[in-house]
Order: C-alpha cells, then structure tokens, then sequence
C-alpha cells in the first residue's frame, strides 16, 4: 500500500482505485546525483575523471562550442594540430571565443584580438603597447579557463577537475583488441544523464523494449527472460548477466559499467543464441556524458569484426541502430509505435523522480550503482579521491561486455538450476583470469569456454 504525504503532513492511501489525484504534482528531484554544474556534490564527483566531449571529426578549422558538465567551452585546434578545451568567454571583455580565429600557436579572440593558448595562457595583447604595465600584468597573472585534452580512436577527451588532482588517461582492453573496426558516434538525449546510464544495468529492458512490446529491433533470442545476476566488484565495476536457453544452447550476456559512465554489453546483431559464441565482445564502447542537468550525449566507438557486431552495420545508420535499435531521428507516430532508449529515457521527464520508482529484485543492478555514485560523492566530499579505472589493473584495463553461447543442453530438468550454473561457471572463468595480460587473458577464457562447452555441466 502506497501511503502519499500530503501539504498538511496527512497520509493518504495512494492505492485507491482512480486515486490519481493523491499522487498528482512532484516530488523532490535527487540533487545530490542528478544536478551536475560547477560545485555540485555529483558534479564535483564527475570532474574527477577524463569525459569524451566531441567527436574529433566534428572539429575542423573553425572552434567548436561544446557544453559539458553545465558549463560553455569551446574546443579548438591550433595550427600544429593540438587540441584546446577553454572557457567560451574571454576575459577580456567576455566575448565568445566560438567566433574566435583558430591560429598556429592558440586561438585569437574575434573582438580586440586577444591570443590565447591551449593551456589559457594569453600570449598577445596586440590592442596595448608592448610597455604597457598594466597590460603586461593582466597577460602575467590571468589565463583563459582551460582543460587538458587527449585524443584516443576519434574522441576527444578532457579532464575537467583541479590540476592536481589529474589521472593518469586509462586505456582499456576494447581499445587494443586485434581485429575489431571501430567507428565513433555519438547520441544526445534530452534528460538526466543518469536515467541514461541505468539502462546498461537493467538487462530486462532489453527483453521488453527492444523485443516483445513492438518489434525486434535486435537480433532474435533476445526476447527471451532468462535468469539475471548482479555483480558489484571492486570499488567502480558494475556487471549484470541475462542467461538465456535457445535451443539446446545456453547465452550468457554480460552487460558492464565502470564508474562514472562507462559502459559496454554484448553484441547487438552478431548473436542471436543459435551458433556457438566465445567471448564475443561488446557491440559499442560508450560514455554517457552529461551536459547539463537535462541532457546528456553518449560518445561512443561502434565495434565491428569477428569478435564485434557484422561489418555491413559500419555506417552512420548502423552506429544509431547499435546505440538503440532505431534511427535516432523519427516522426513521432513511429516512435510511439517503435520506441526504443531514447523514448523511453526521455519519457521520464527531464530528471526522473527517482522517489517515485518502485524497484524490484530486476532492478538490483541500479540501486547497487546508485547506492555505490552516492557513497563516494560523500567521500569526496569527506576529502577522500575517488578511485580512477587504471587502479583496477596495471596498464591495460580489462573489460567483460560480452556474449557467450554455448551448446549446453540440459538433462536434468531443473531448467532455472541448470541456467545458474552455466552463468556461474561462465563467470568464474571470465572473472578469474582478470590479471593475465589481455591476450593471455582473452585466450585461457576462449579455451575455457571451448572445454566447458564439451564437457558440460557435469
């Protein structure tokens, strides 16, 4: 029975048949993970690790505004090729920078000519003589808001919390995998970064959204509701396993998330249970980033080869069709008929209430994730550092997005039993062999799961 406080502090039943009037109006809204701007307990939690911010296709010879984490830059890319994250105003006179000219050595302000470089630093103020005192100090102790870059597979990525603080950049295993085509994108969303993210944690949506409620929009096997489990490792790794029976085979999709916002799943085409699959990677590799309160953007690498989604989905079309299963952009009648993330994220309102869910066993992986963000926005808030994903390995990060299916037929009718035990036996090898180097690492685990798929259960 739901109990709904009123103005007065009175309790009302809000299980009463055509009760809506004692649940219309709002609740308070989660600040403490949602709200992201400059000095916000979450915002300042995000700020302490590198974001992908714009495609590095999108930046030619003109500045590119870009708004992340509630704040206006503009990135640039001086005339050696480097990449500047700054501030959009000058301060100067506060024009922006996105009229600015891109030059060799930064880029010059539109206005009085101000030349800045990609650190902030101001090199020119050509509109004062050079014996200026009063310019010479204002060049000597002020600098342009600005944000160290780095370039990795046609995103940019920046760091955007204090200079001492700076991690090291951390590089994962996907990166690095012999074989796979990659090919970057991006998606906006119109809400809360978090109602976003969730979604990698909730393996049942997948069942639902992209396959019983309007059509297949993924590979068929999907739509079938196996057995879930939840796995909370280390202090910033989230997995959730869905294990399916197609035929006489068994299919283990693993879905990951390392803290703040990364996240990979299994394929999205390649699998669809029927042939045997050995630690088939993820189709995408994908930050969600916010840009403010009520949008988001994920950054991500399409993943194609052998191991990765079919080639013939490399377009810009196939990139969209992996993010969610339909063209980003649609008439709103198909989008009611067809809904896919986008519609069903966005339908929460721009910040979901989150006082308004009624979570279930289904939703463990959410409320462990949130519990999990809350924790160490408090610690930070305490002075302590949140953990960085290169303390989770050294070198290369290791990364478990995947699908595996595996002949397993079961005879000893316990169908639910049985499916438990496969995923256990599938997790036990993937999660054991995380410190191997990642070749060595991806062959025990292949060969693992060859020999399981022979041997059985038994």
């Amino acid at each position: 029975m739901a109990l709904i406080k009123t103005d007065d502090d009175q309790d009302i039943d809000g299980n009463t048949a055509y009760g809506g009037y004692y649940s219309a109006g709002s609740v308070e809204i989660d600040d403490e993970l949602t709200r992201v701007g400059p000095g916000t307990p979450c915002g300042e939690y995000l700020r302490r690790y590198w974001h992908p911010v714009a495609l590095a296709q999108d930046l030619g010879e003109l500045p590119l505004p870009v708004r992340v984490l509630g704040e206006d830059l503009v990135l640039f890319r001086n005339g050696s090729g480097q990449a500047g994250l700054v501030h959009k105003n000058c301060p100067h006179r506060r024009a922006s920078l996105e009229f600015g000219i891109c030059e060799d050595r930064g880029i010059r302000c539109c206005y009085h000519g101000w030349l800045f470089d990609v650190d902030g630093t101001i090199l020119e103020i050509p509109c004062e003589r050079e014996d200026n005192e009063v310019a010479r100090k204002v060049q000597a102790t002020t600098r342009l808001g600005a944000y160290p870059v780095h370039e990795m597979n046609g995103l940019v990525f920046a760091y955007m919390g204090p200079p001492d603080a700076r991690p090291e950049f951390p590089v994962y295993d996907i990166c690095e995998m012999e074989g796979l085509e990659i090919r970057p994108y991006k998606a906006p969303f119109d809400c809360n970064w978090m109602q976003v993210l969730d979604a990698i944690l909730d393996p049942v949506h997948t069942t639902f959204l992209h396959s019983q409620v309007s059509r297949q929009q993924f590979s068929e096997g999907m739509s079938e509701l196996g057995e879930l489990k939840f796995y909370e490792r280390d202090d910033m790794r989230f997995m959730g396993t869905n294990t399916r029976r197609v035929g006489d085979n068994v299919w283990v999709r693993l879905n990951e998330l390392i803290l703040p916002n990364f996240t990979q799943a299994g394929a999205a085409f390649a699998t669809d249970g029927t042939k045997s699959r050995y630690f088939g990677r993820s189709a995408f590799t994908r930050w969600v980033v916010p840009i403010d309160d009520t949008h988001c953007i994920a950054y991500a690498w399409a993943n194609f080869g052998e191991r990765g989604d079919p080639p013939e989905y490399n377009t810009d079309l196939g990139a969209e069709l992996i993010e969610q299963g339909e063209p980003l952009i649609r008439p709103y009648e198909e989008r009611q008929r067809h809904p896919a993330d986008v519609e069903a994220v966005e339908g929460m309102g721009p910040i979901t209430e989150h006082a308004r869910e009624n979570l279930l066993p289904c939703d463990r992986g959410i409320s462990l994730f949130r519990r999990r963000v809350r924790r160490l926005i408090h610690e930070l808030r305490d002075g302590k550092e949140p953990p960085q994903p290169t303390g989770l390995a050294e070198g290369t990060i290791p990364t478990y997005g995947s699908d595996t299916v595996l002949r397993l037929p079961n005879e000893n009718g316990d169908e639910h039993a049985f499916l438990r035990e496969a995923n256990d036996r599938v997790m036990s090898l993937k999660l054991g062999s995380e410190a191997m180097p990642p070749r060595e690492r991806d062959s025990h685990i292949i060969e693992g799961l060859k020999q399981l798929e022979s041997g059985g259960l038994g």
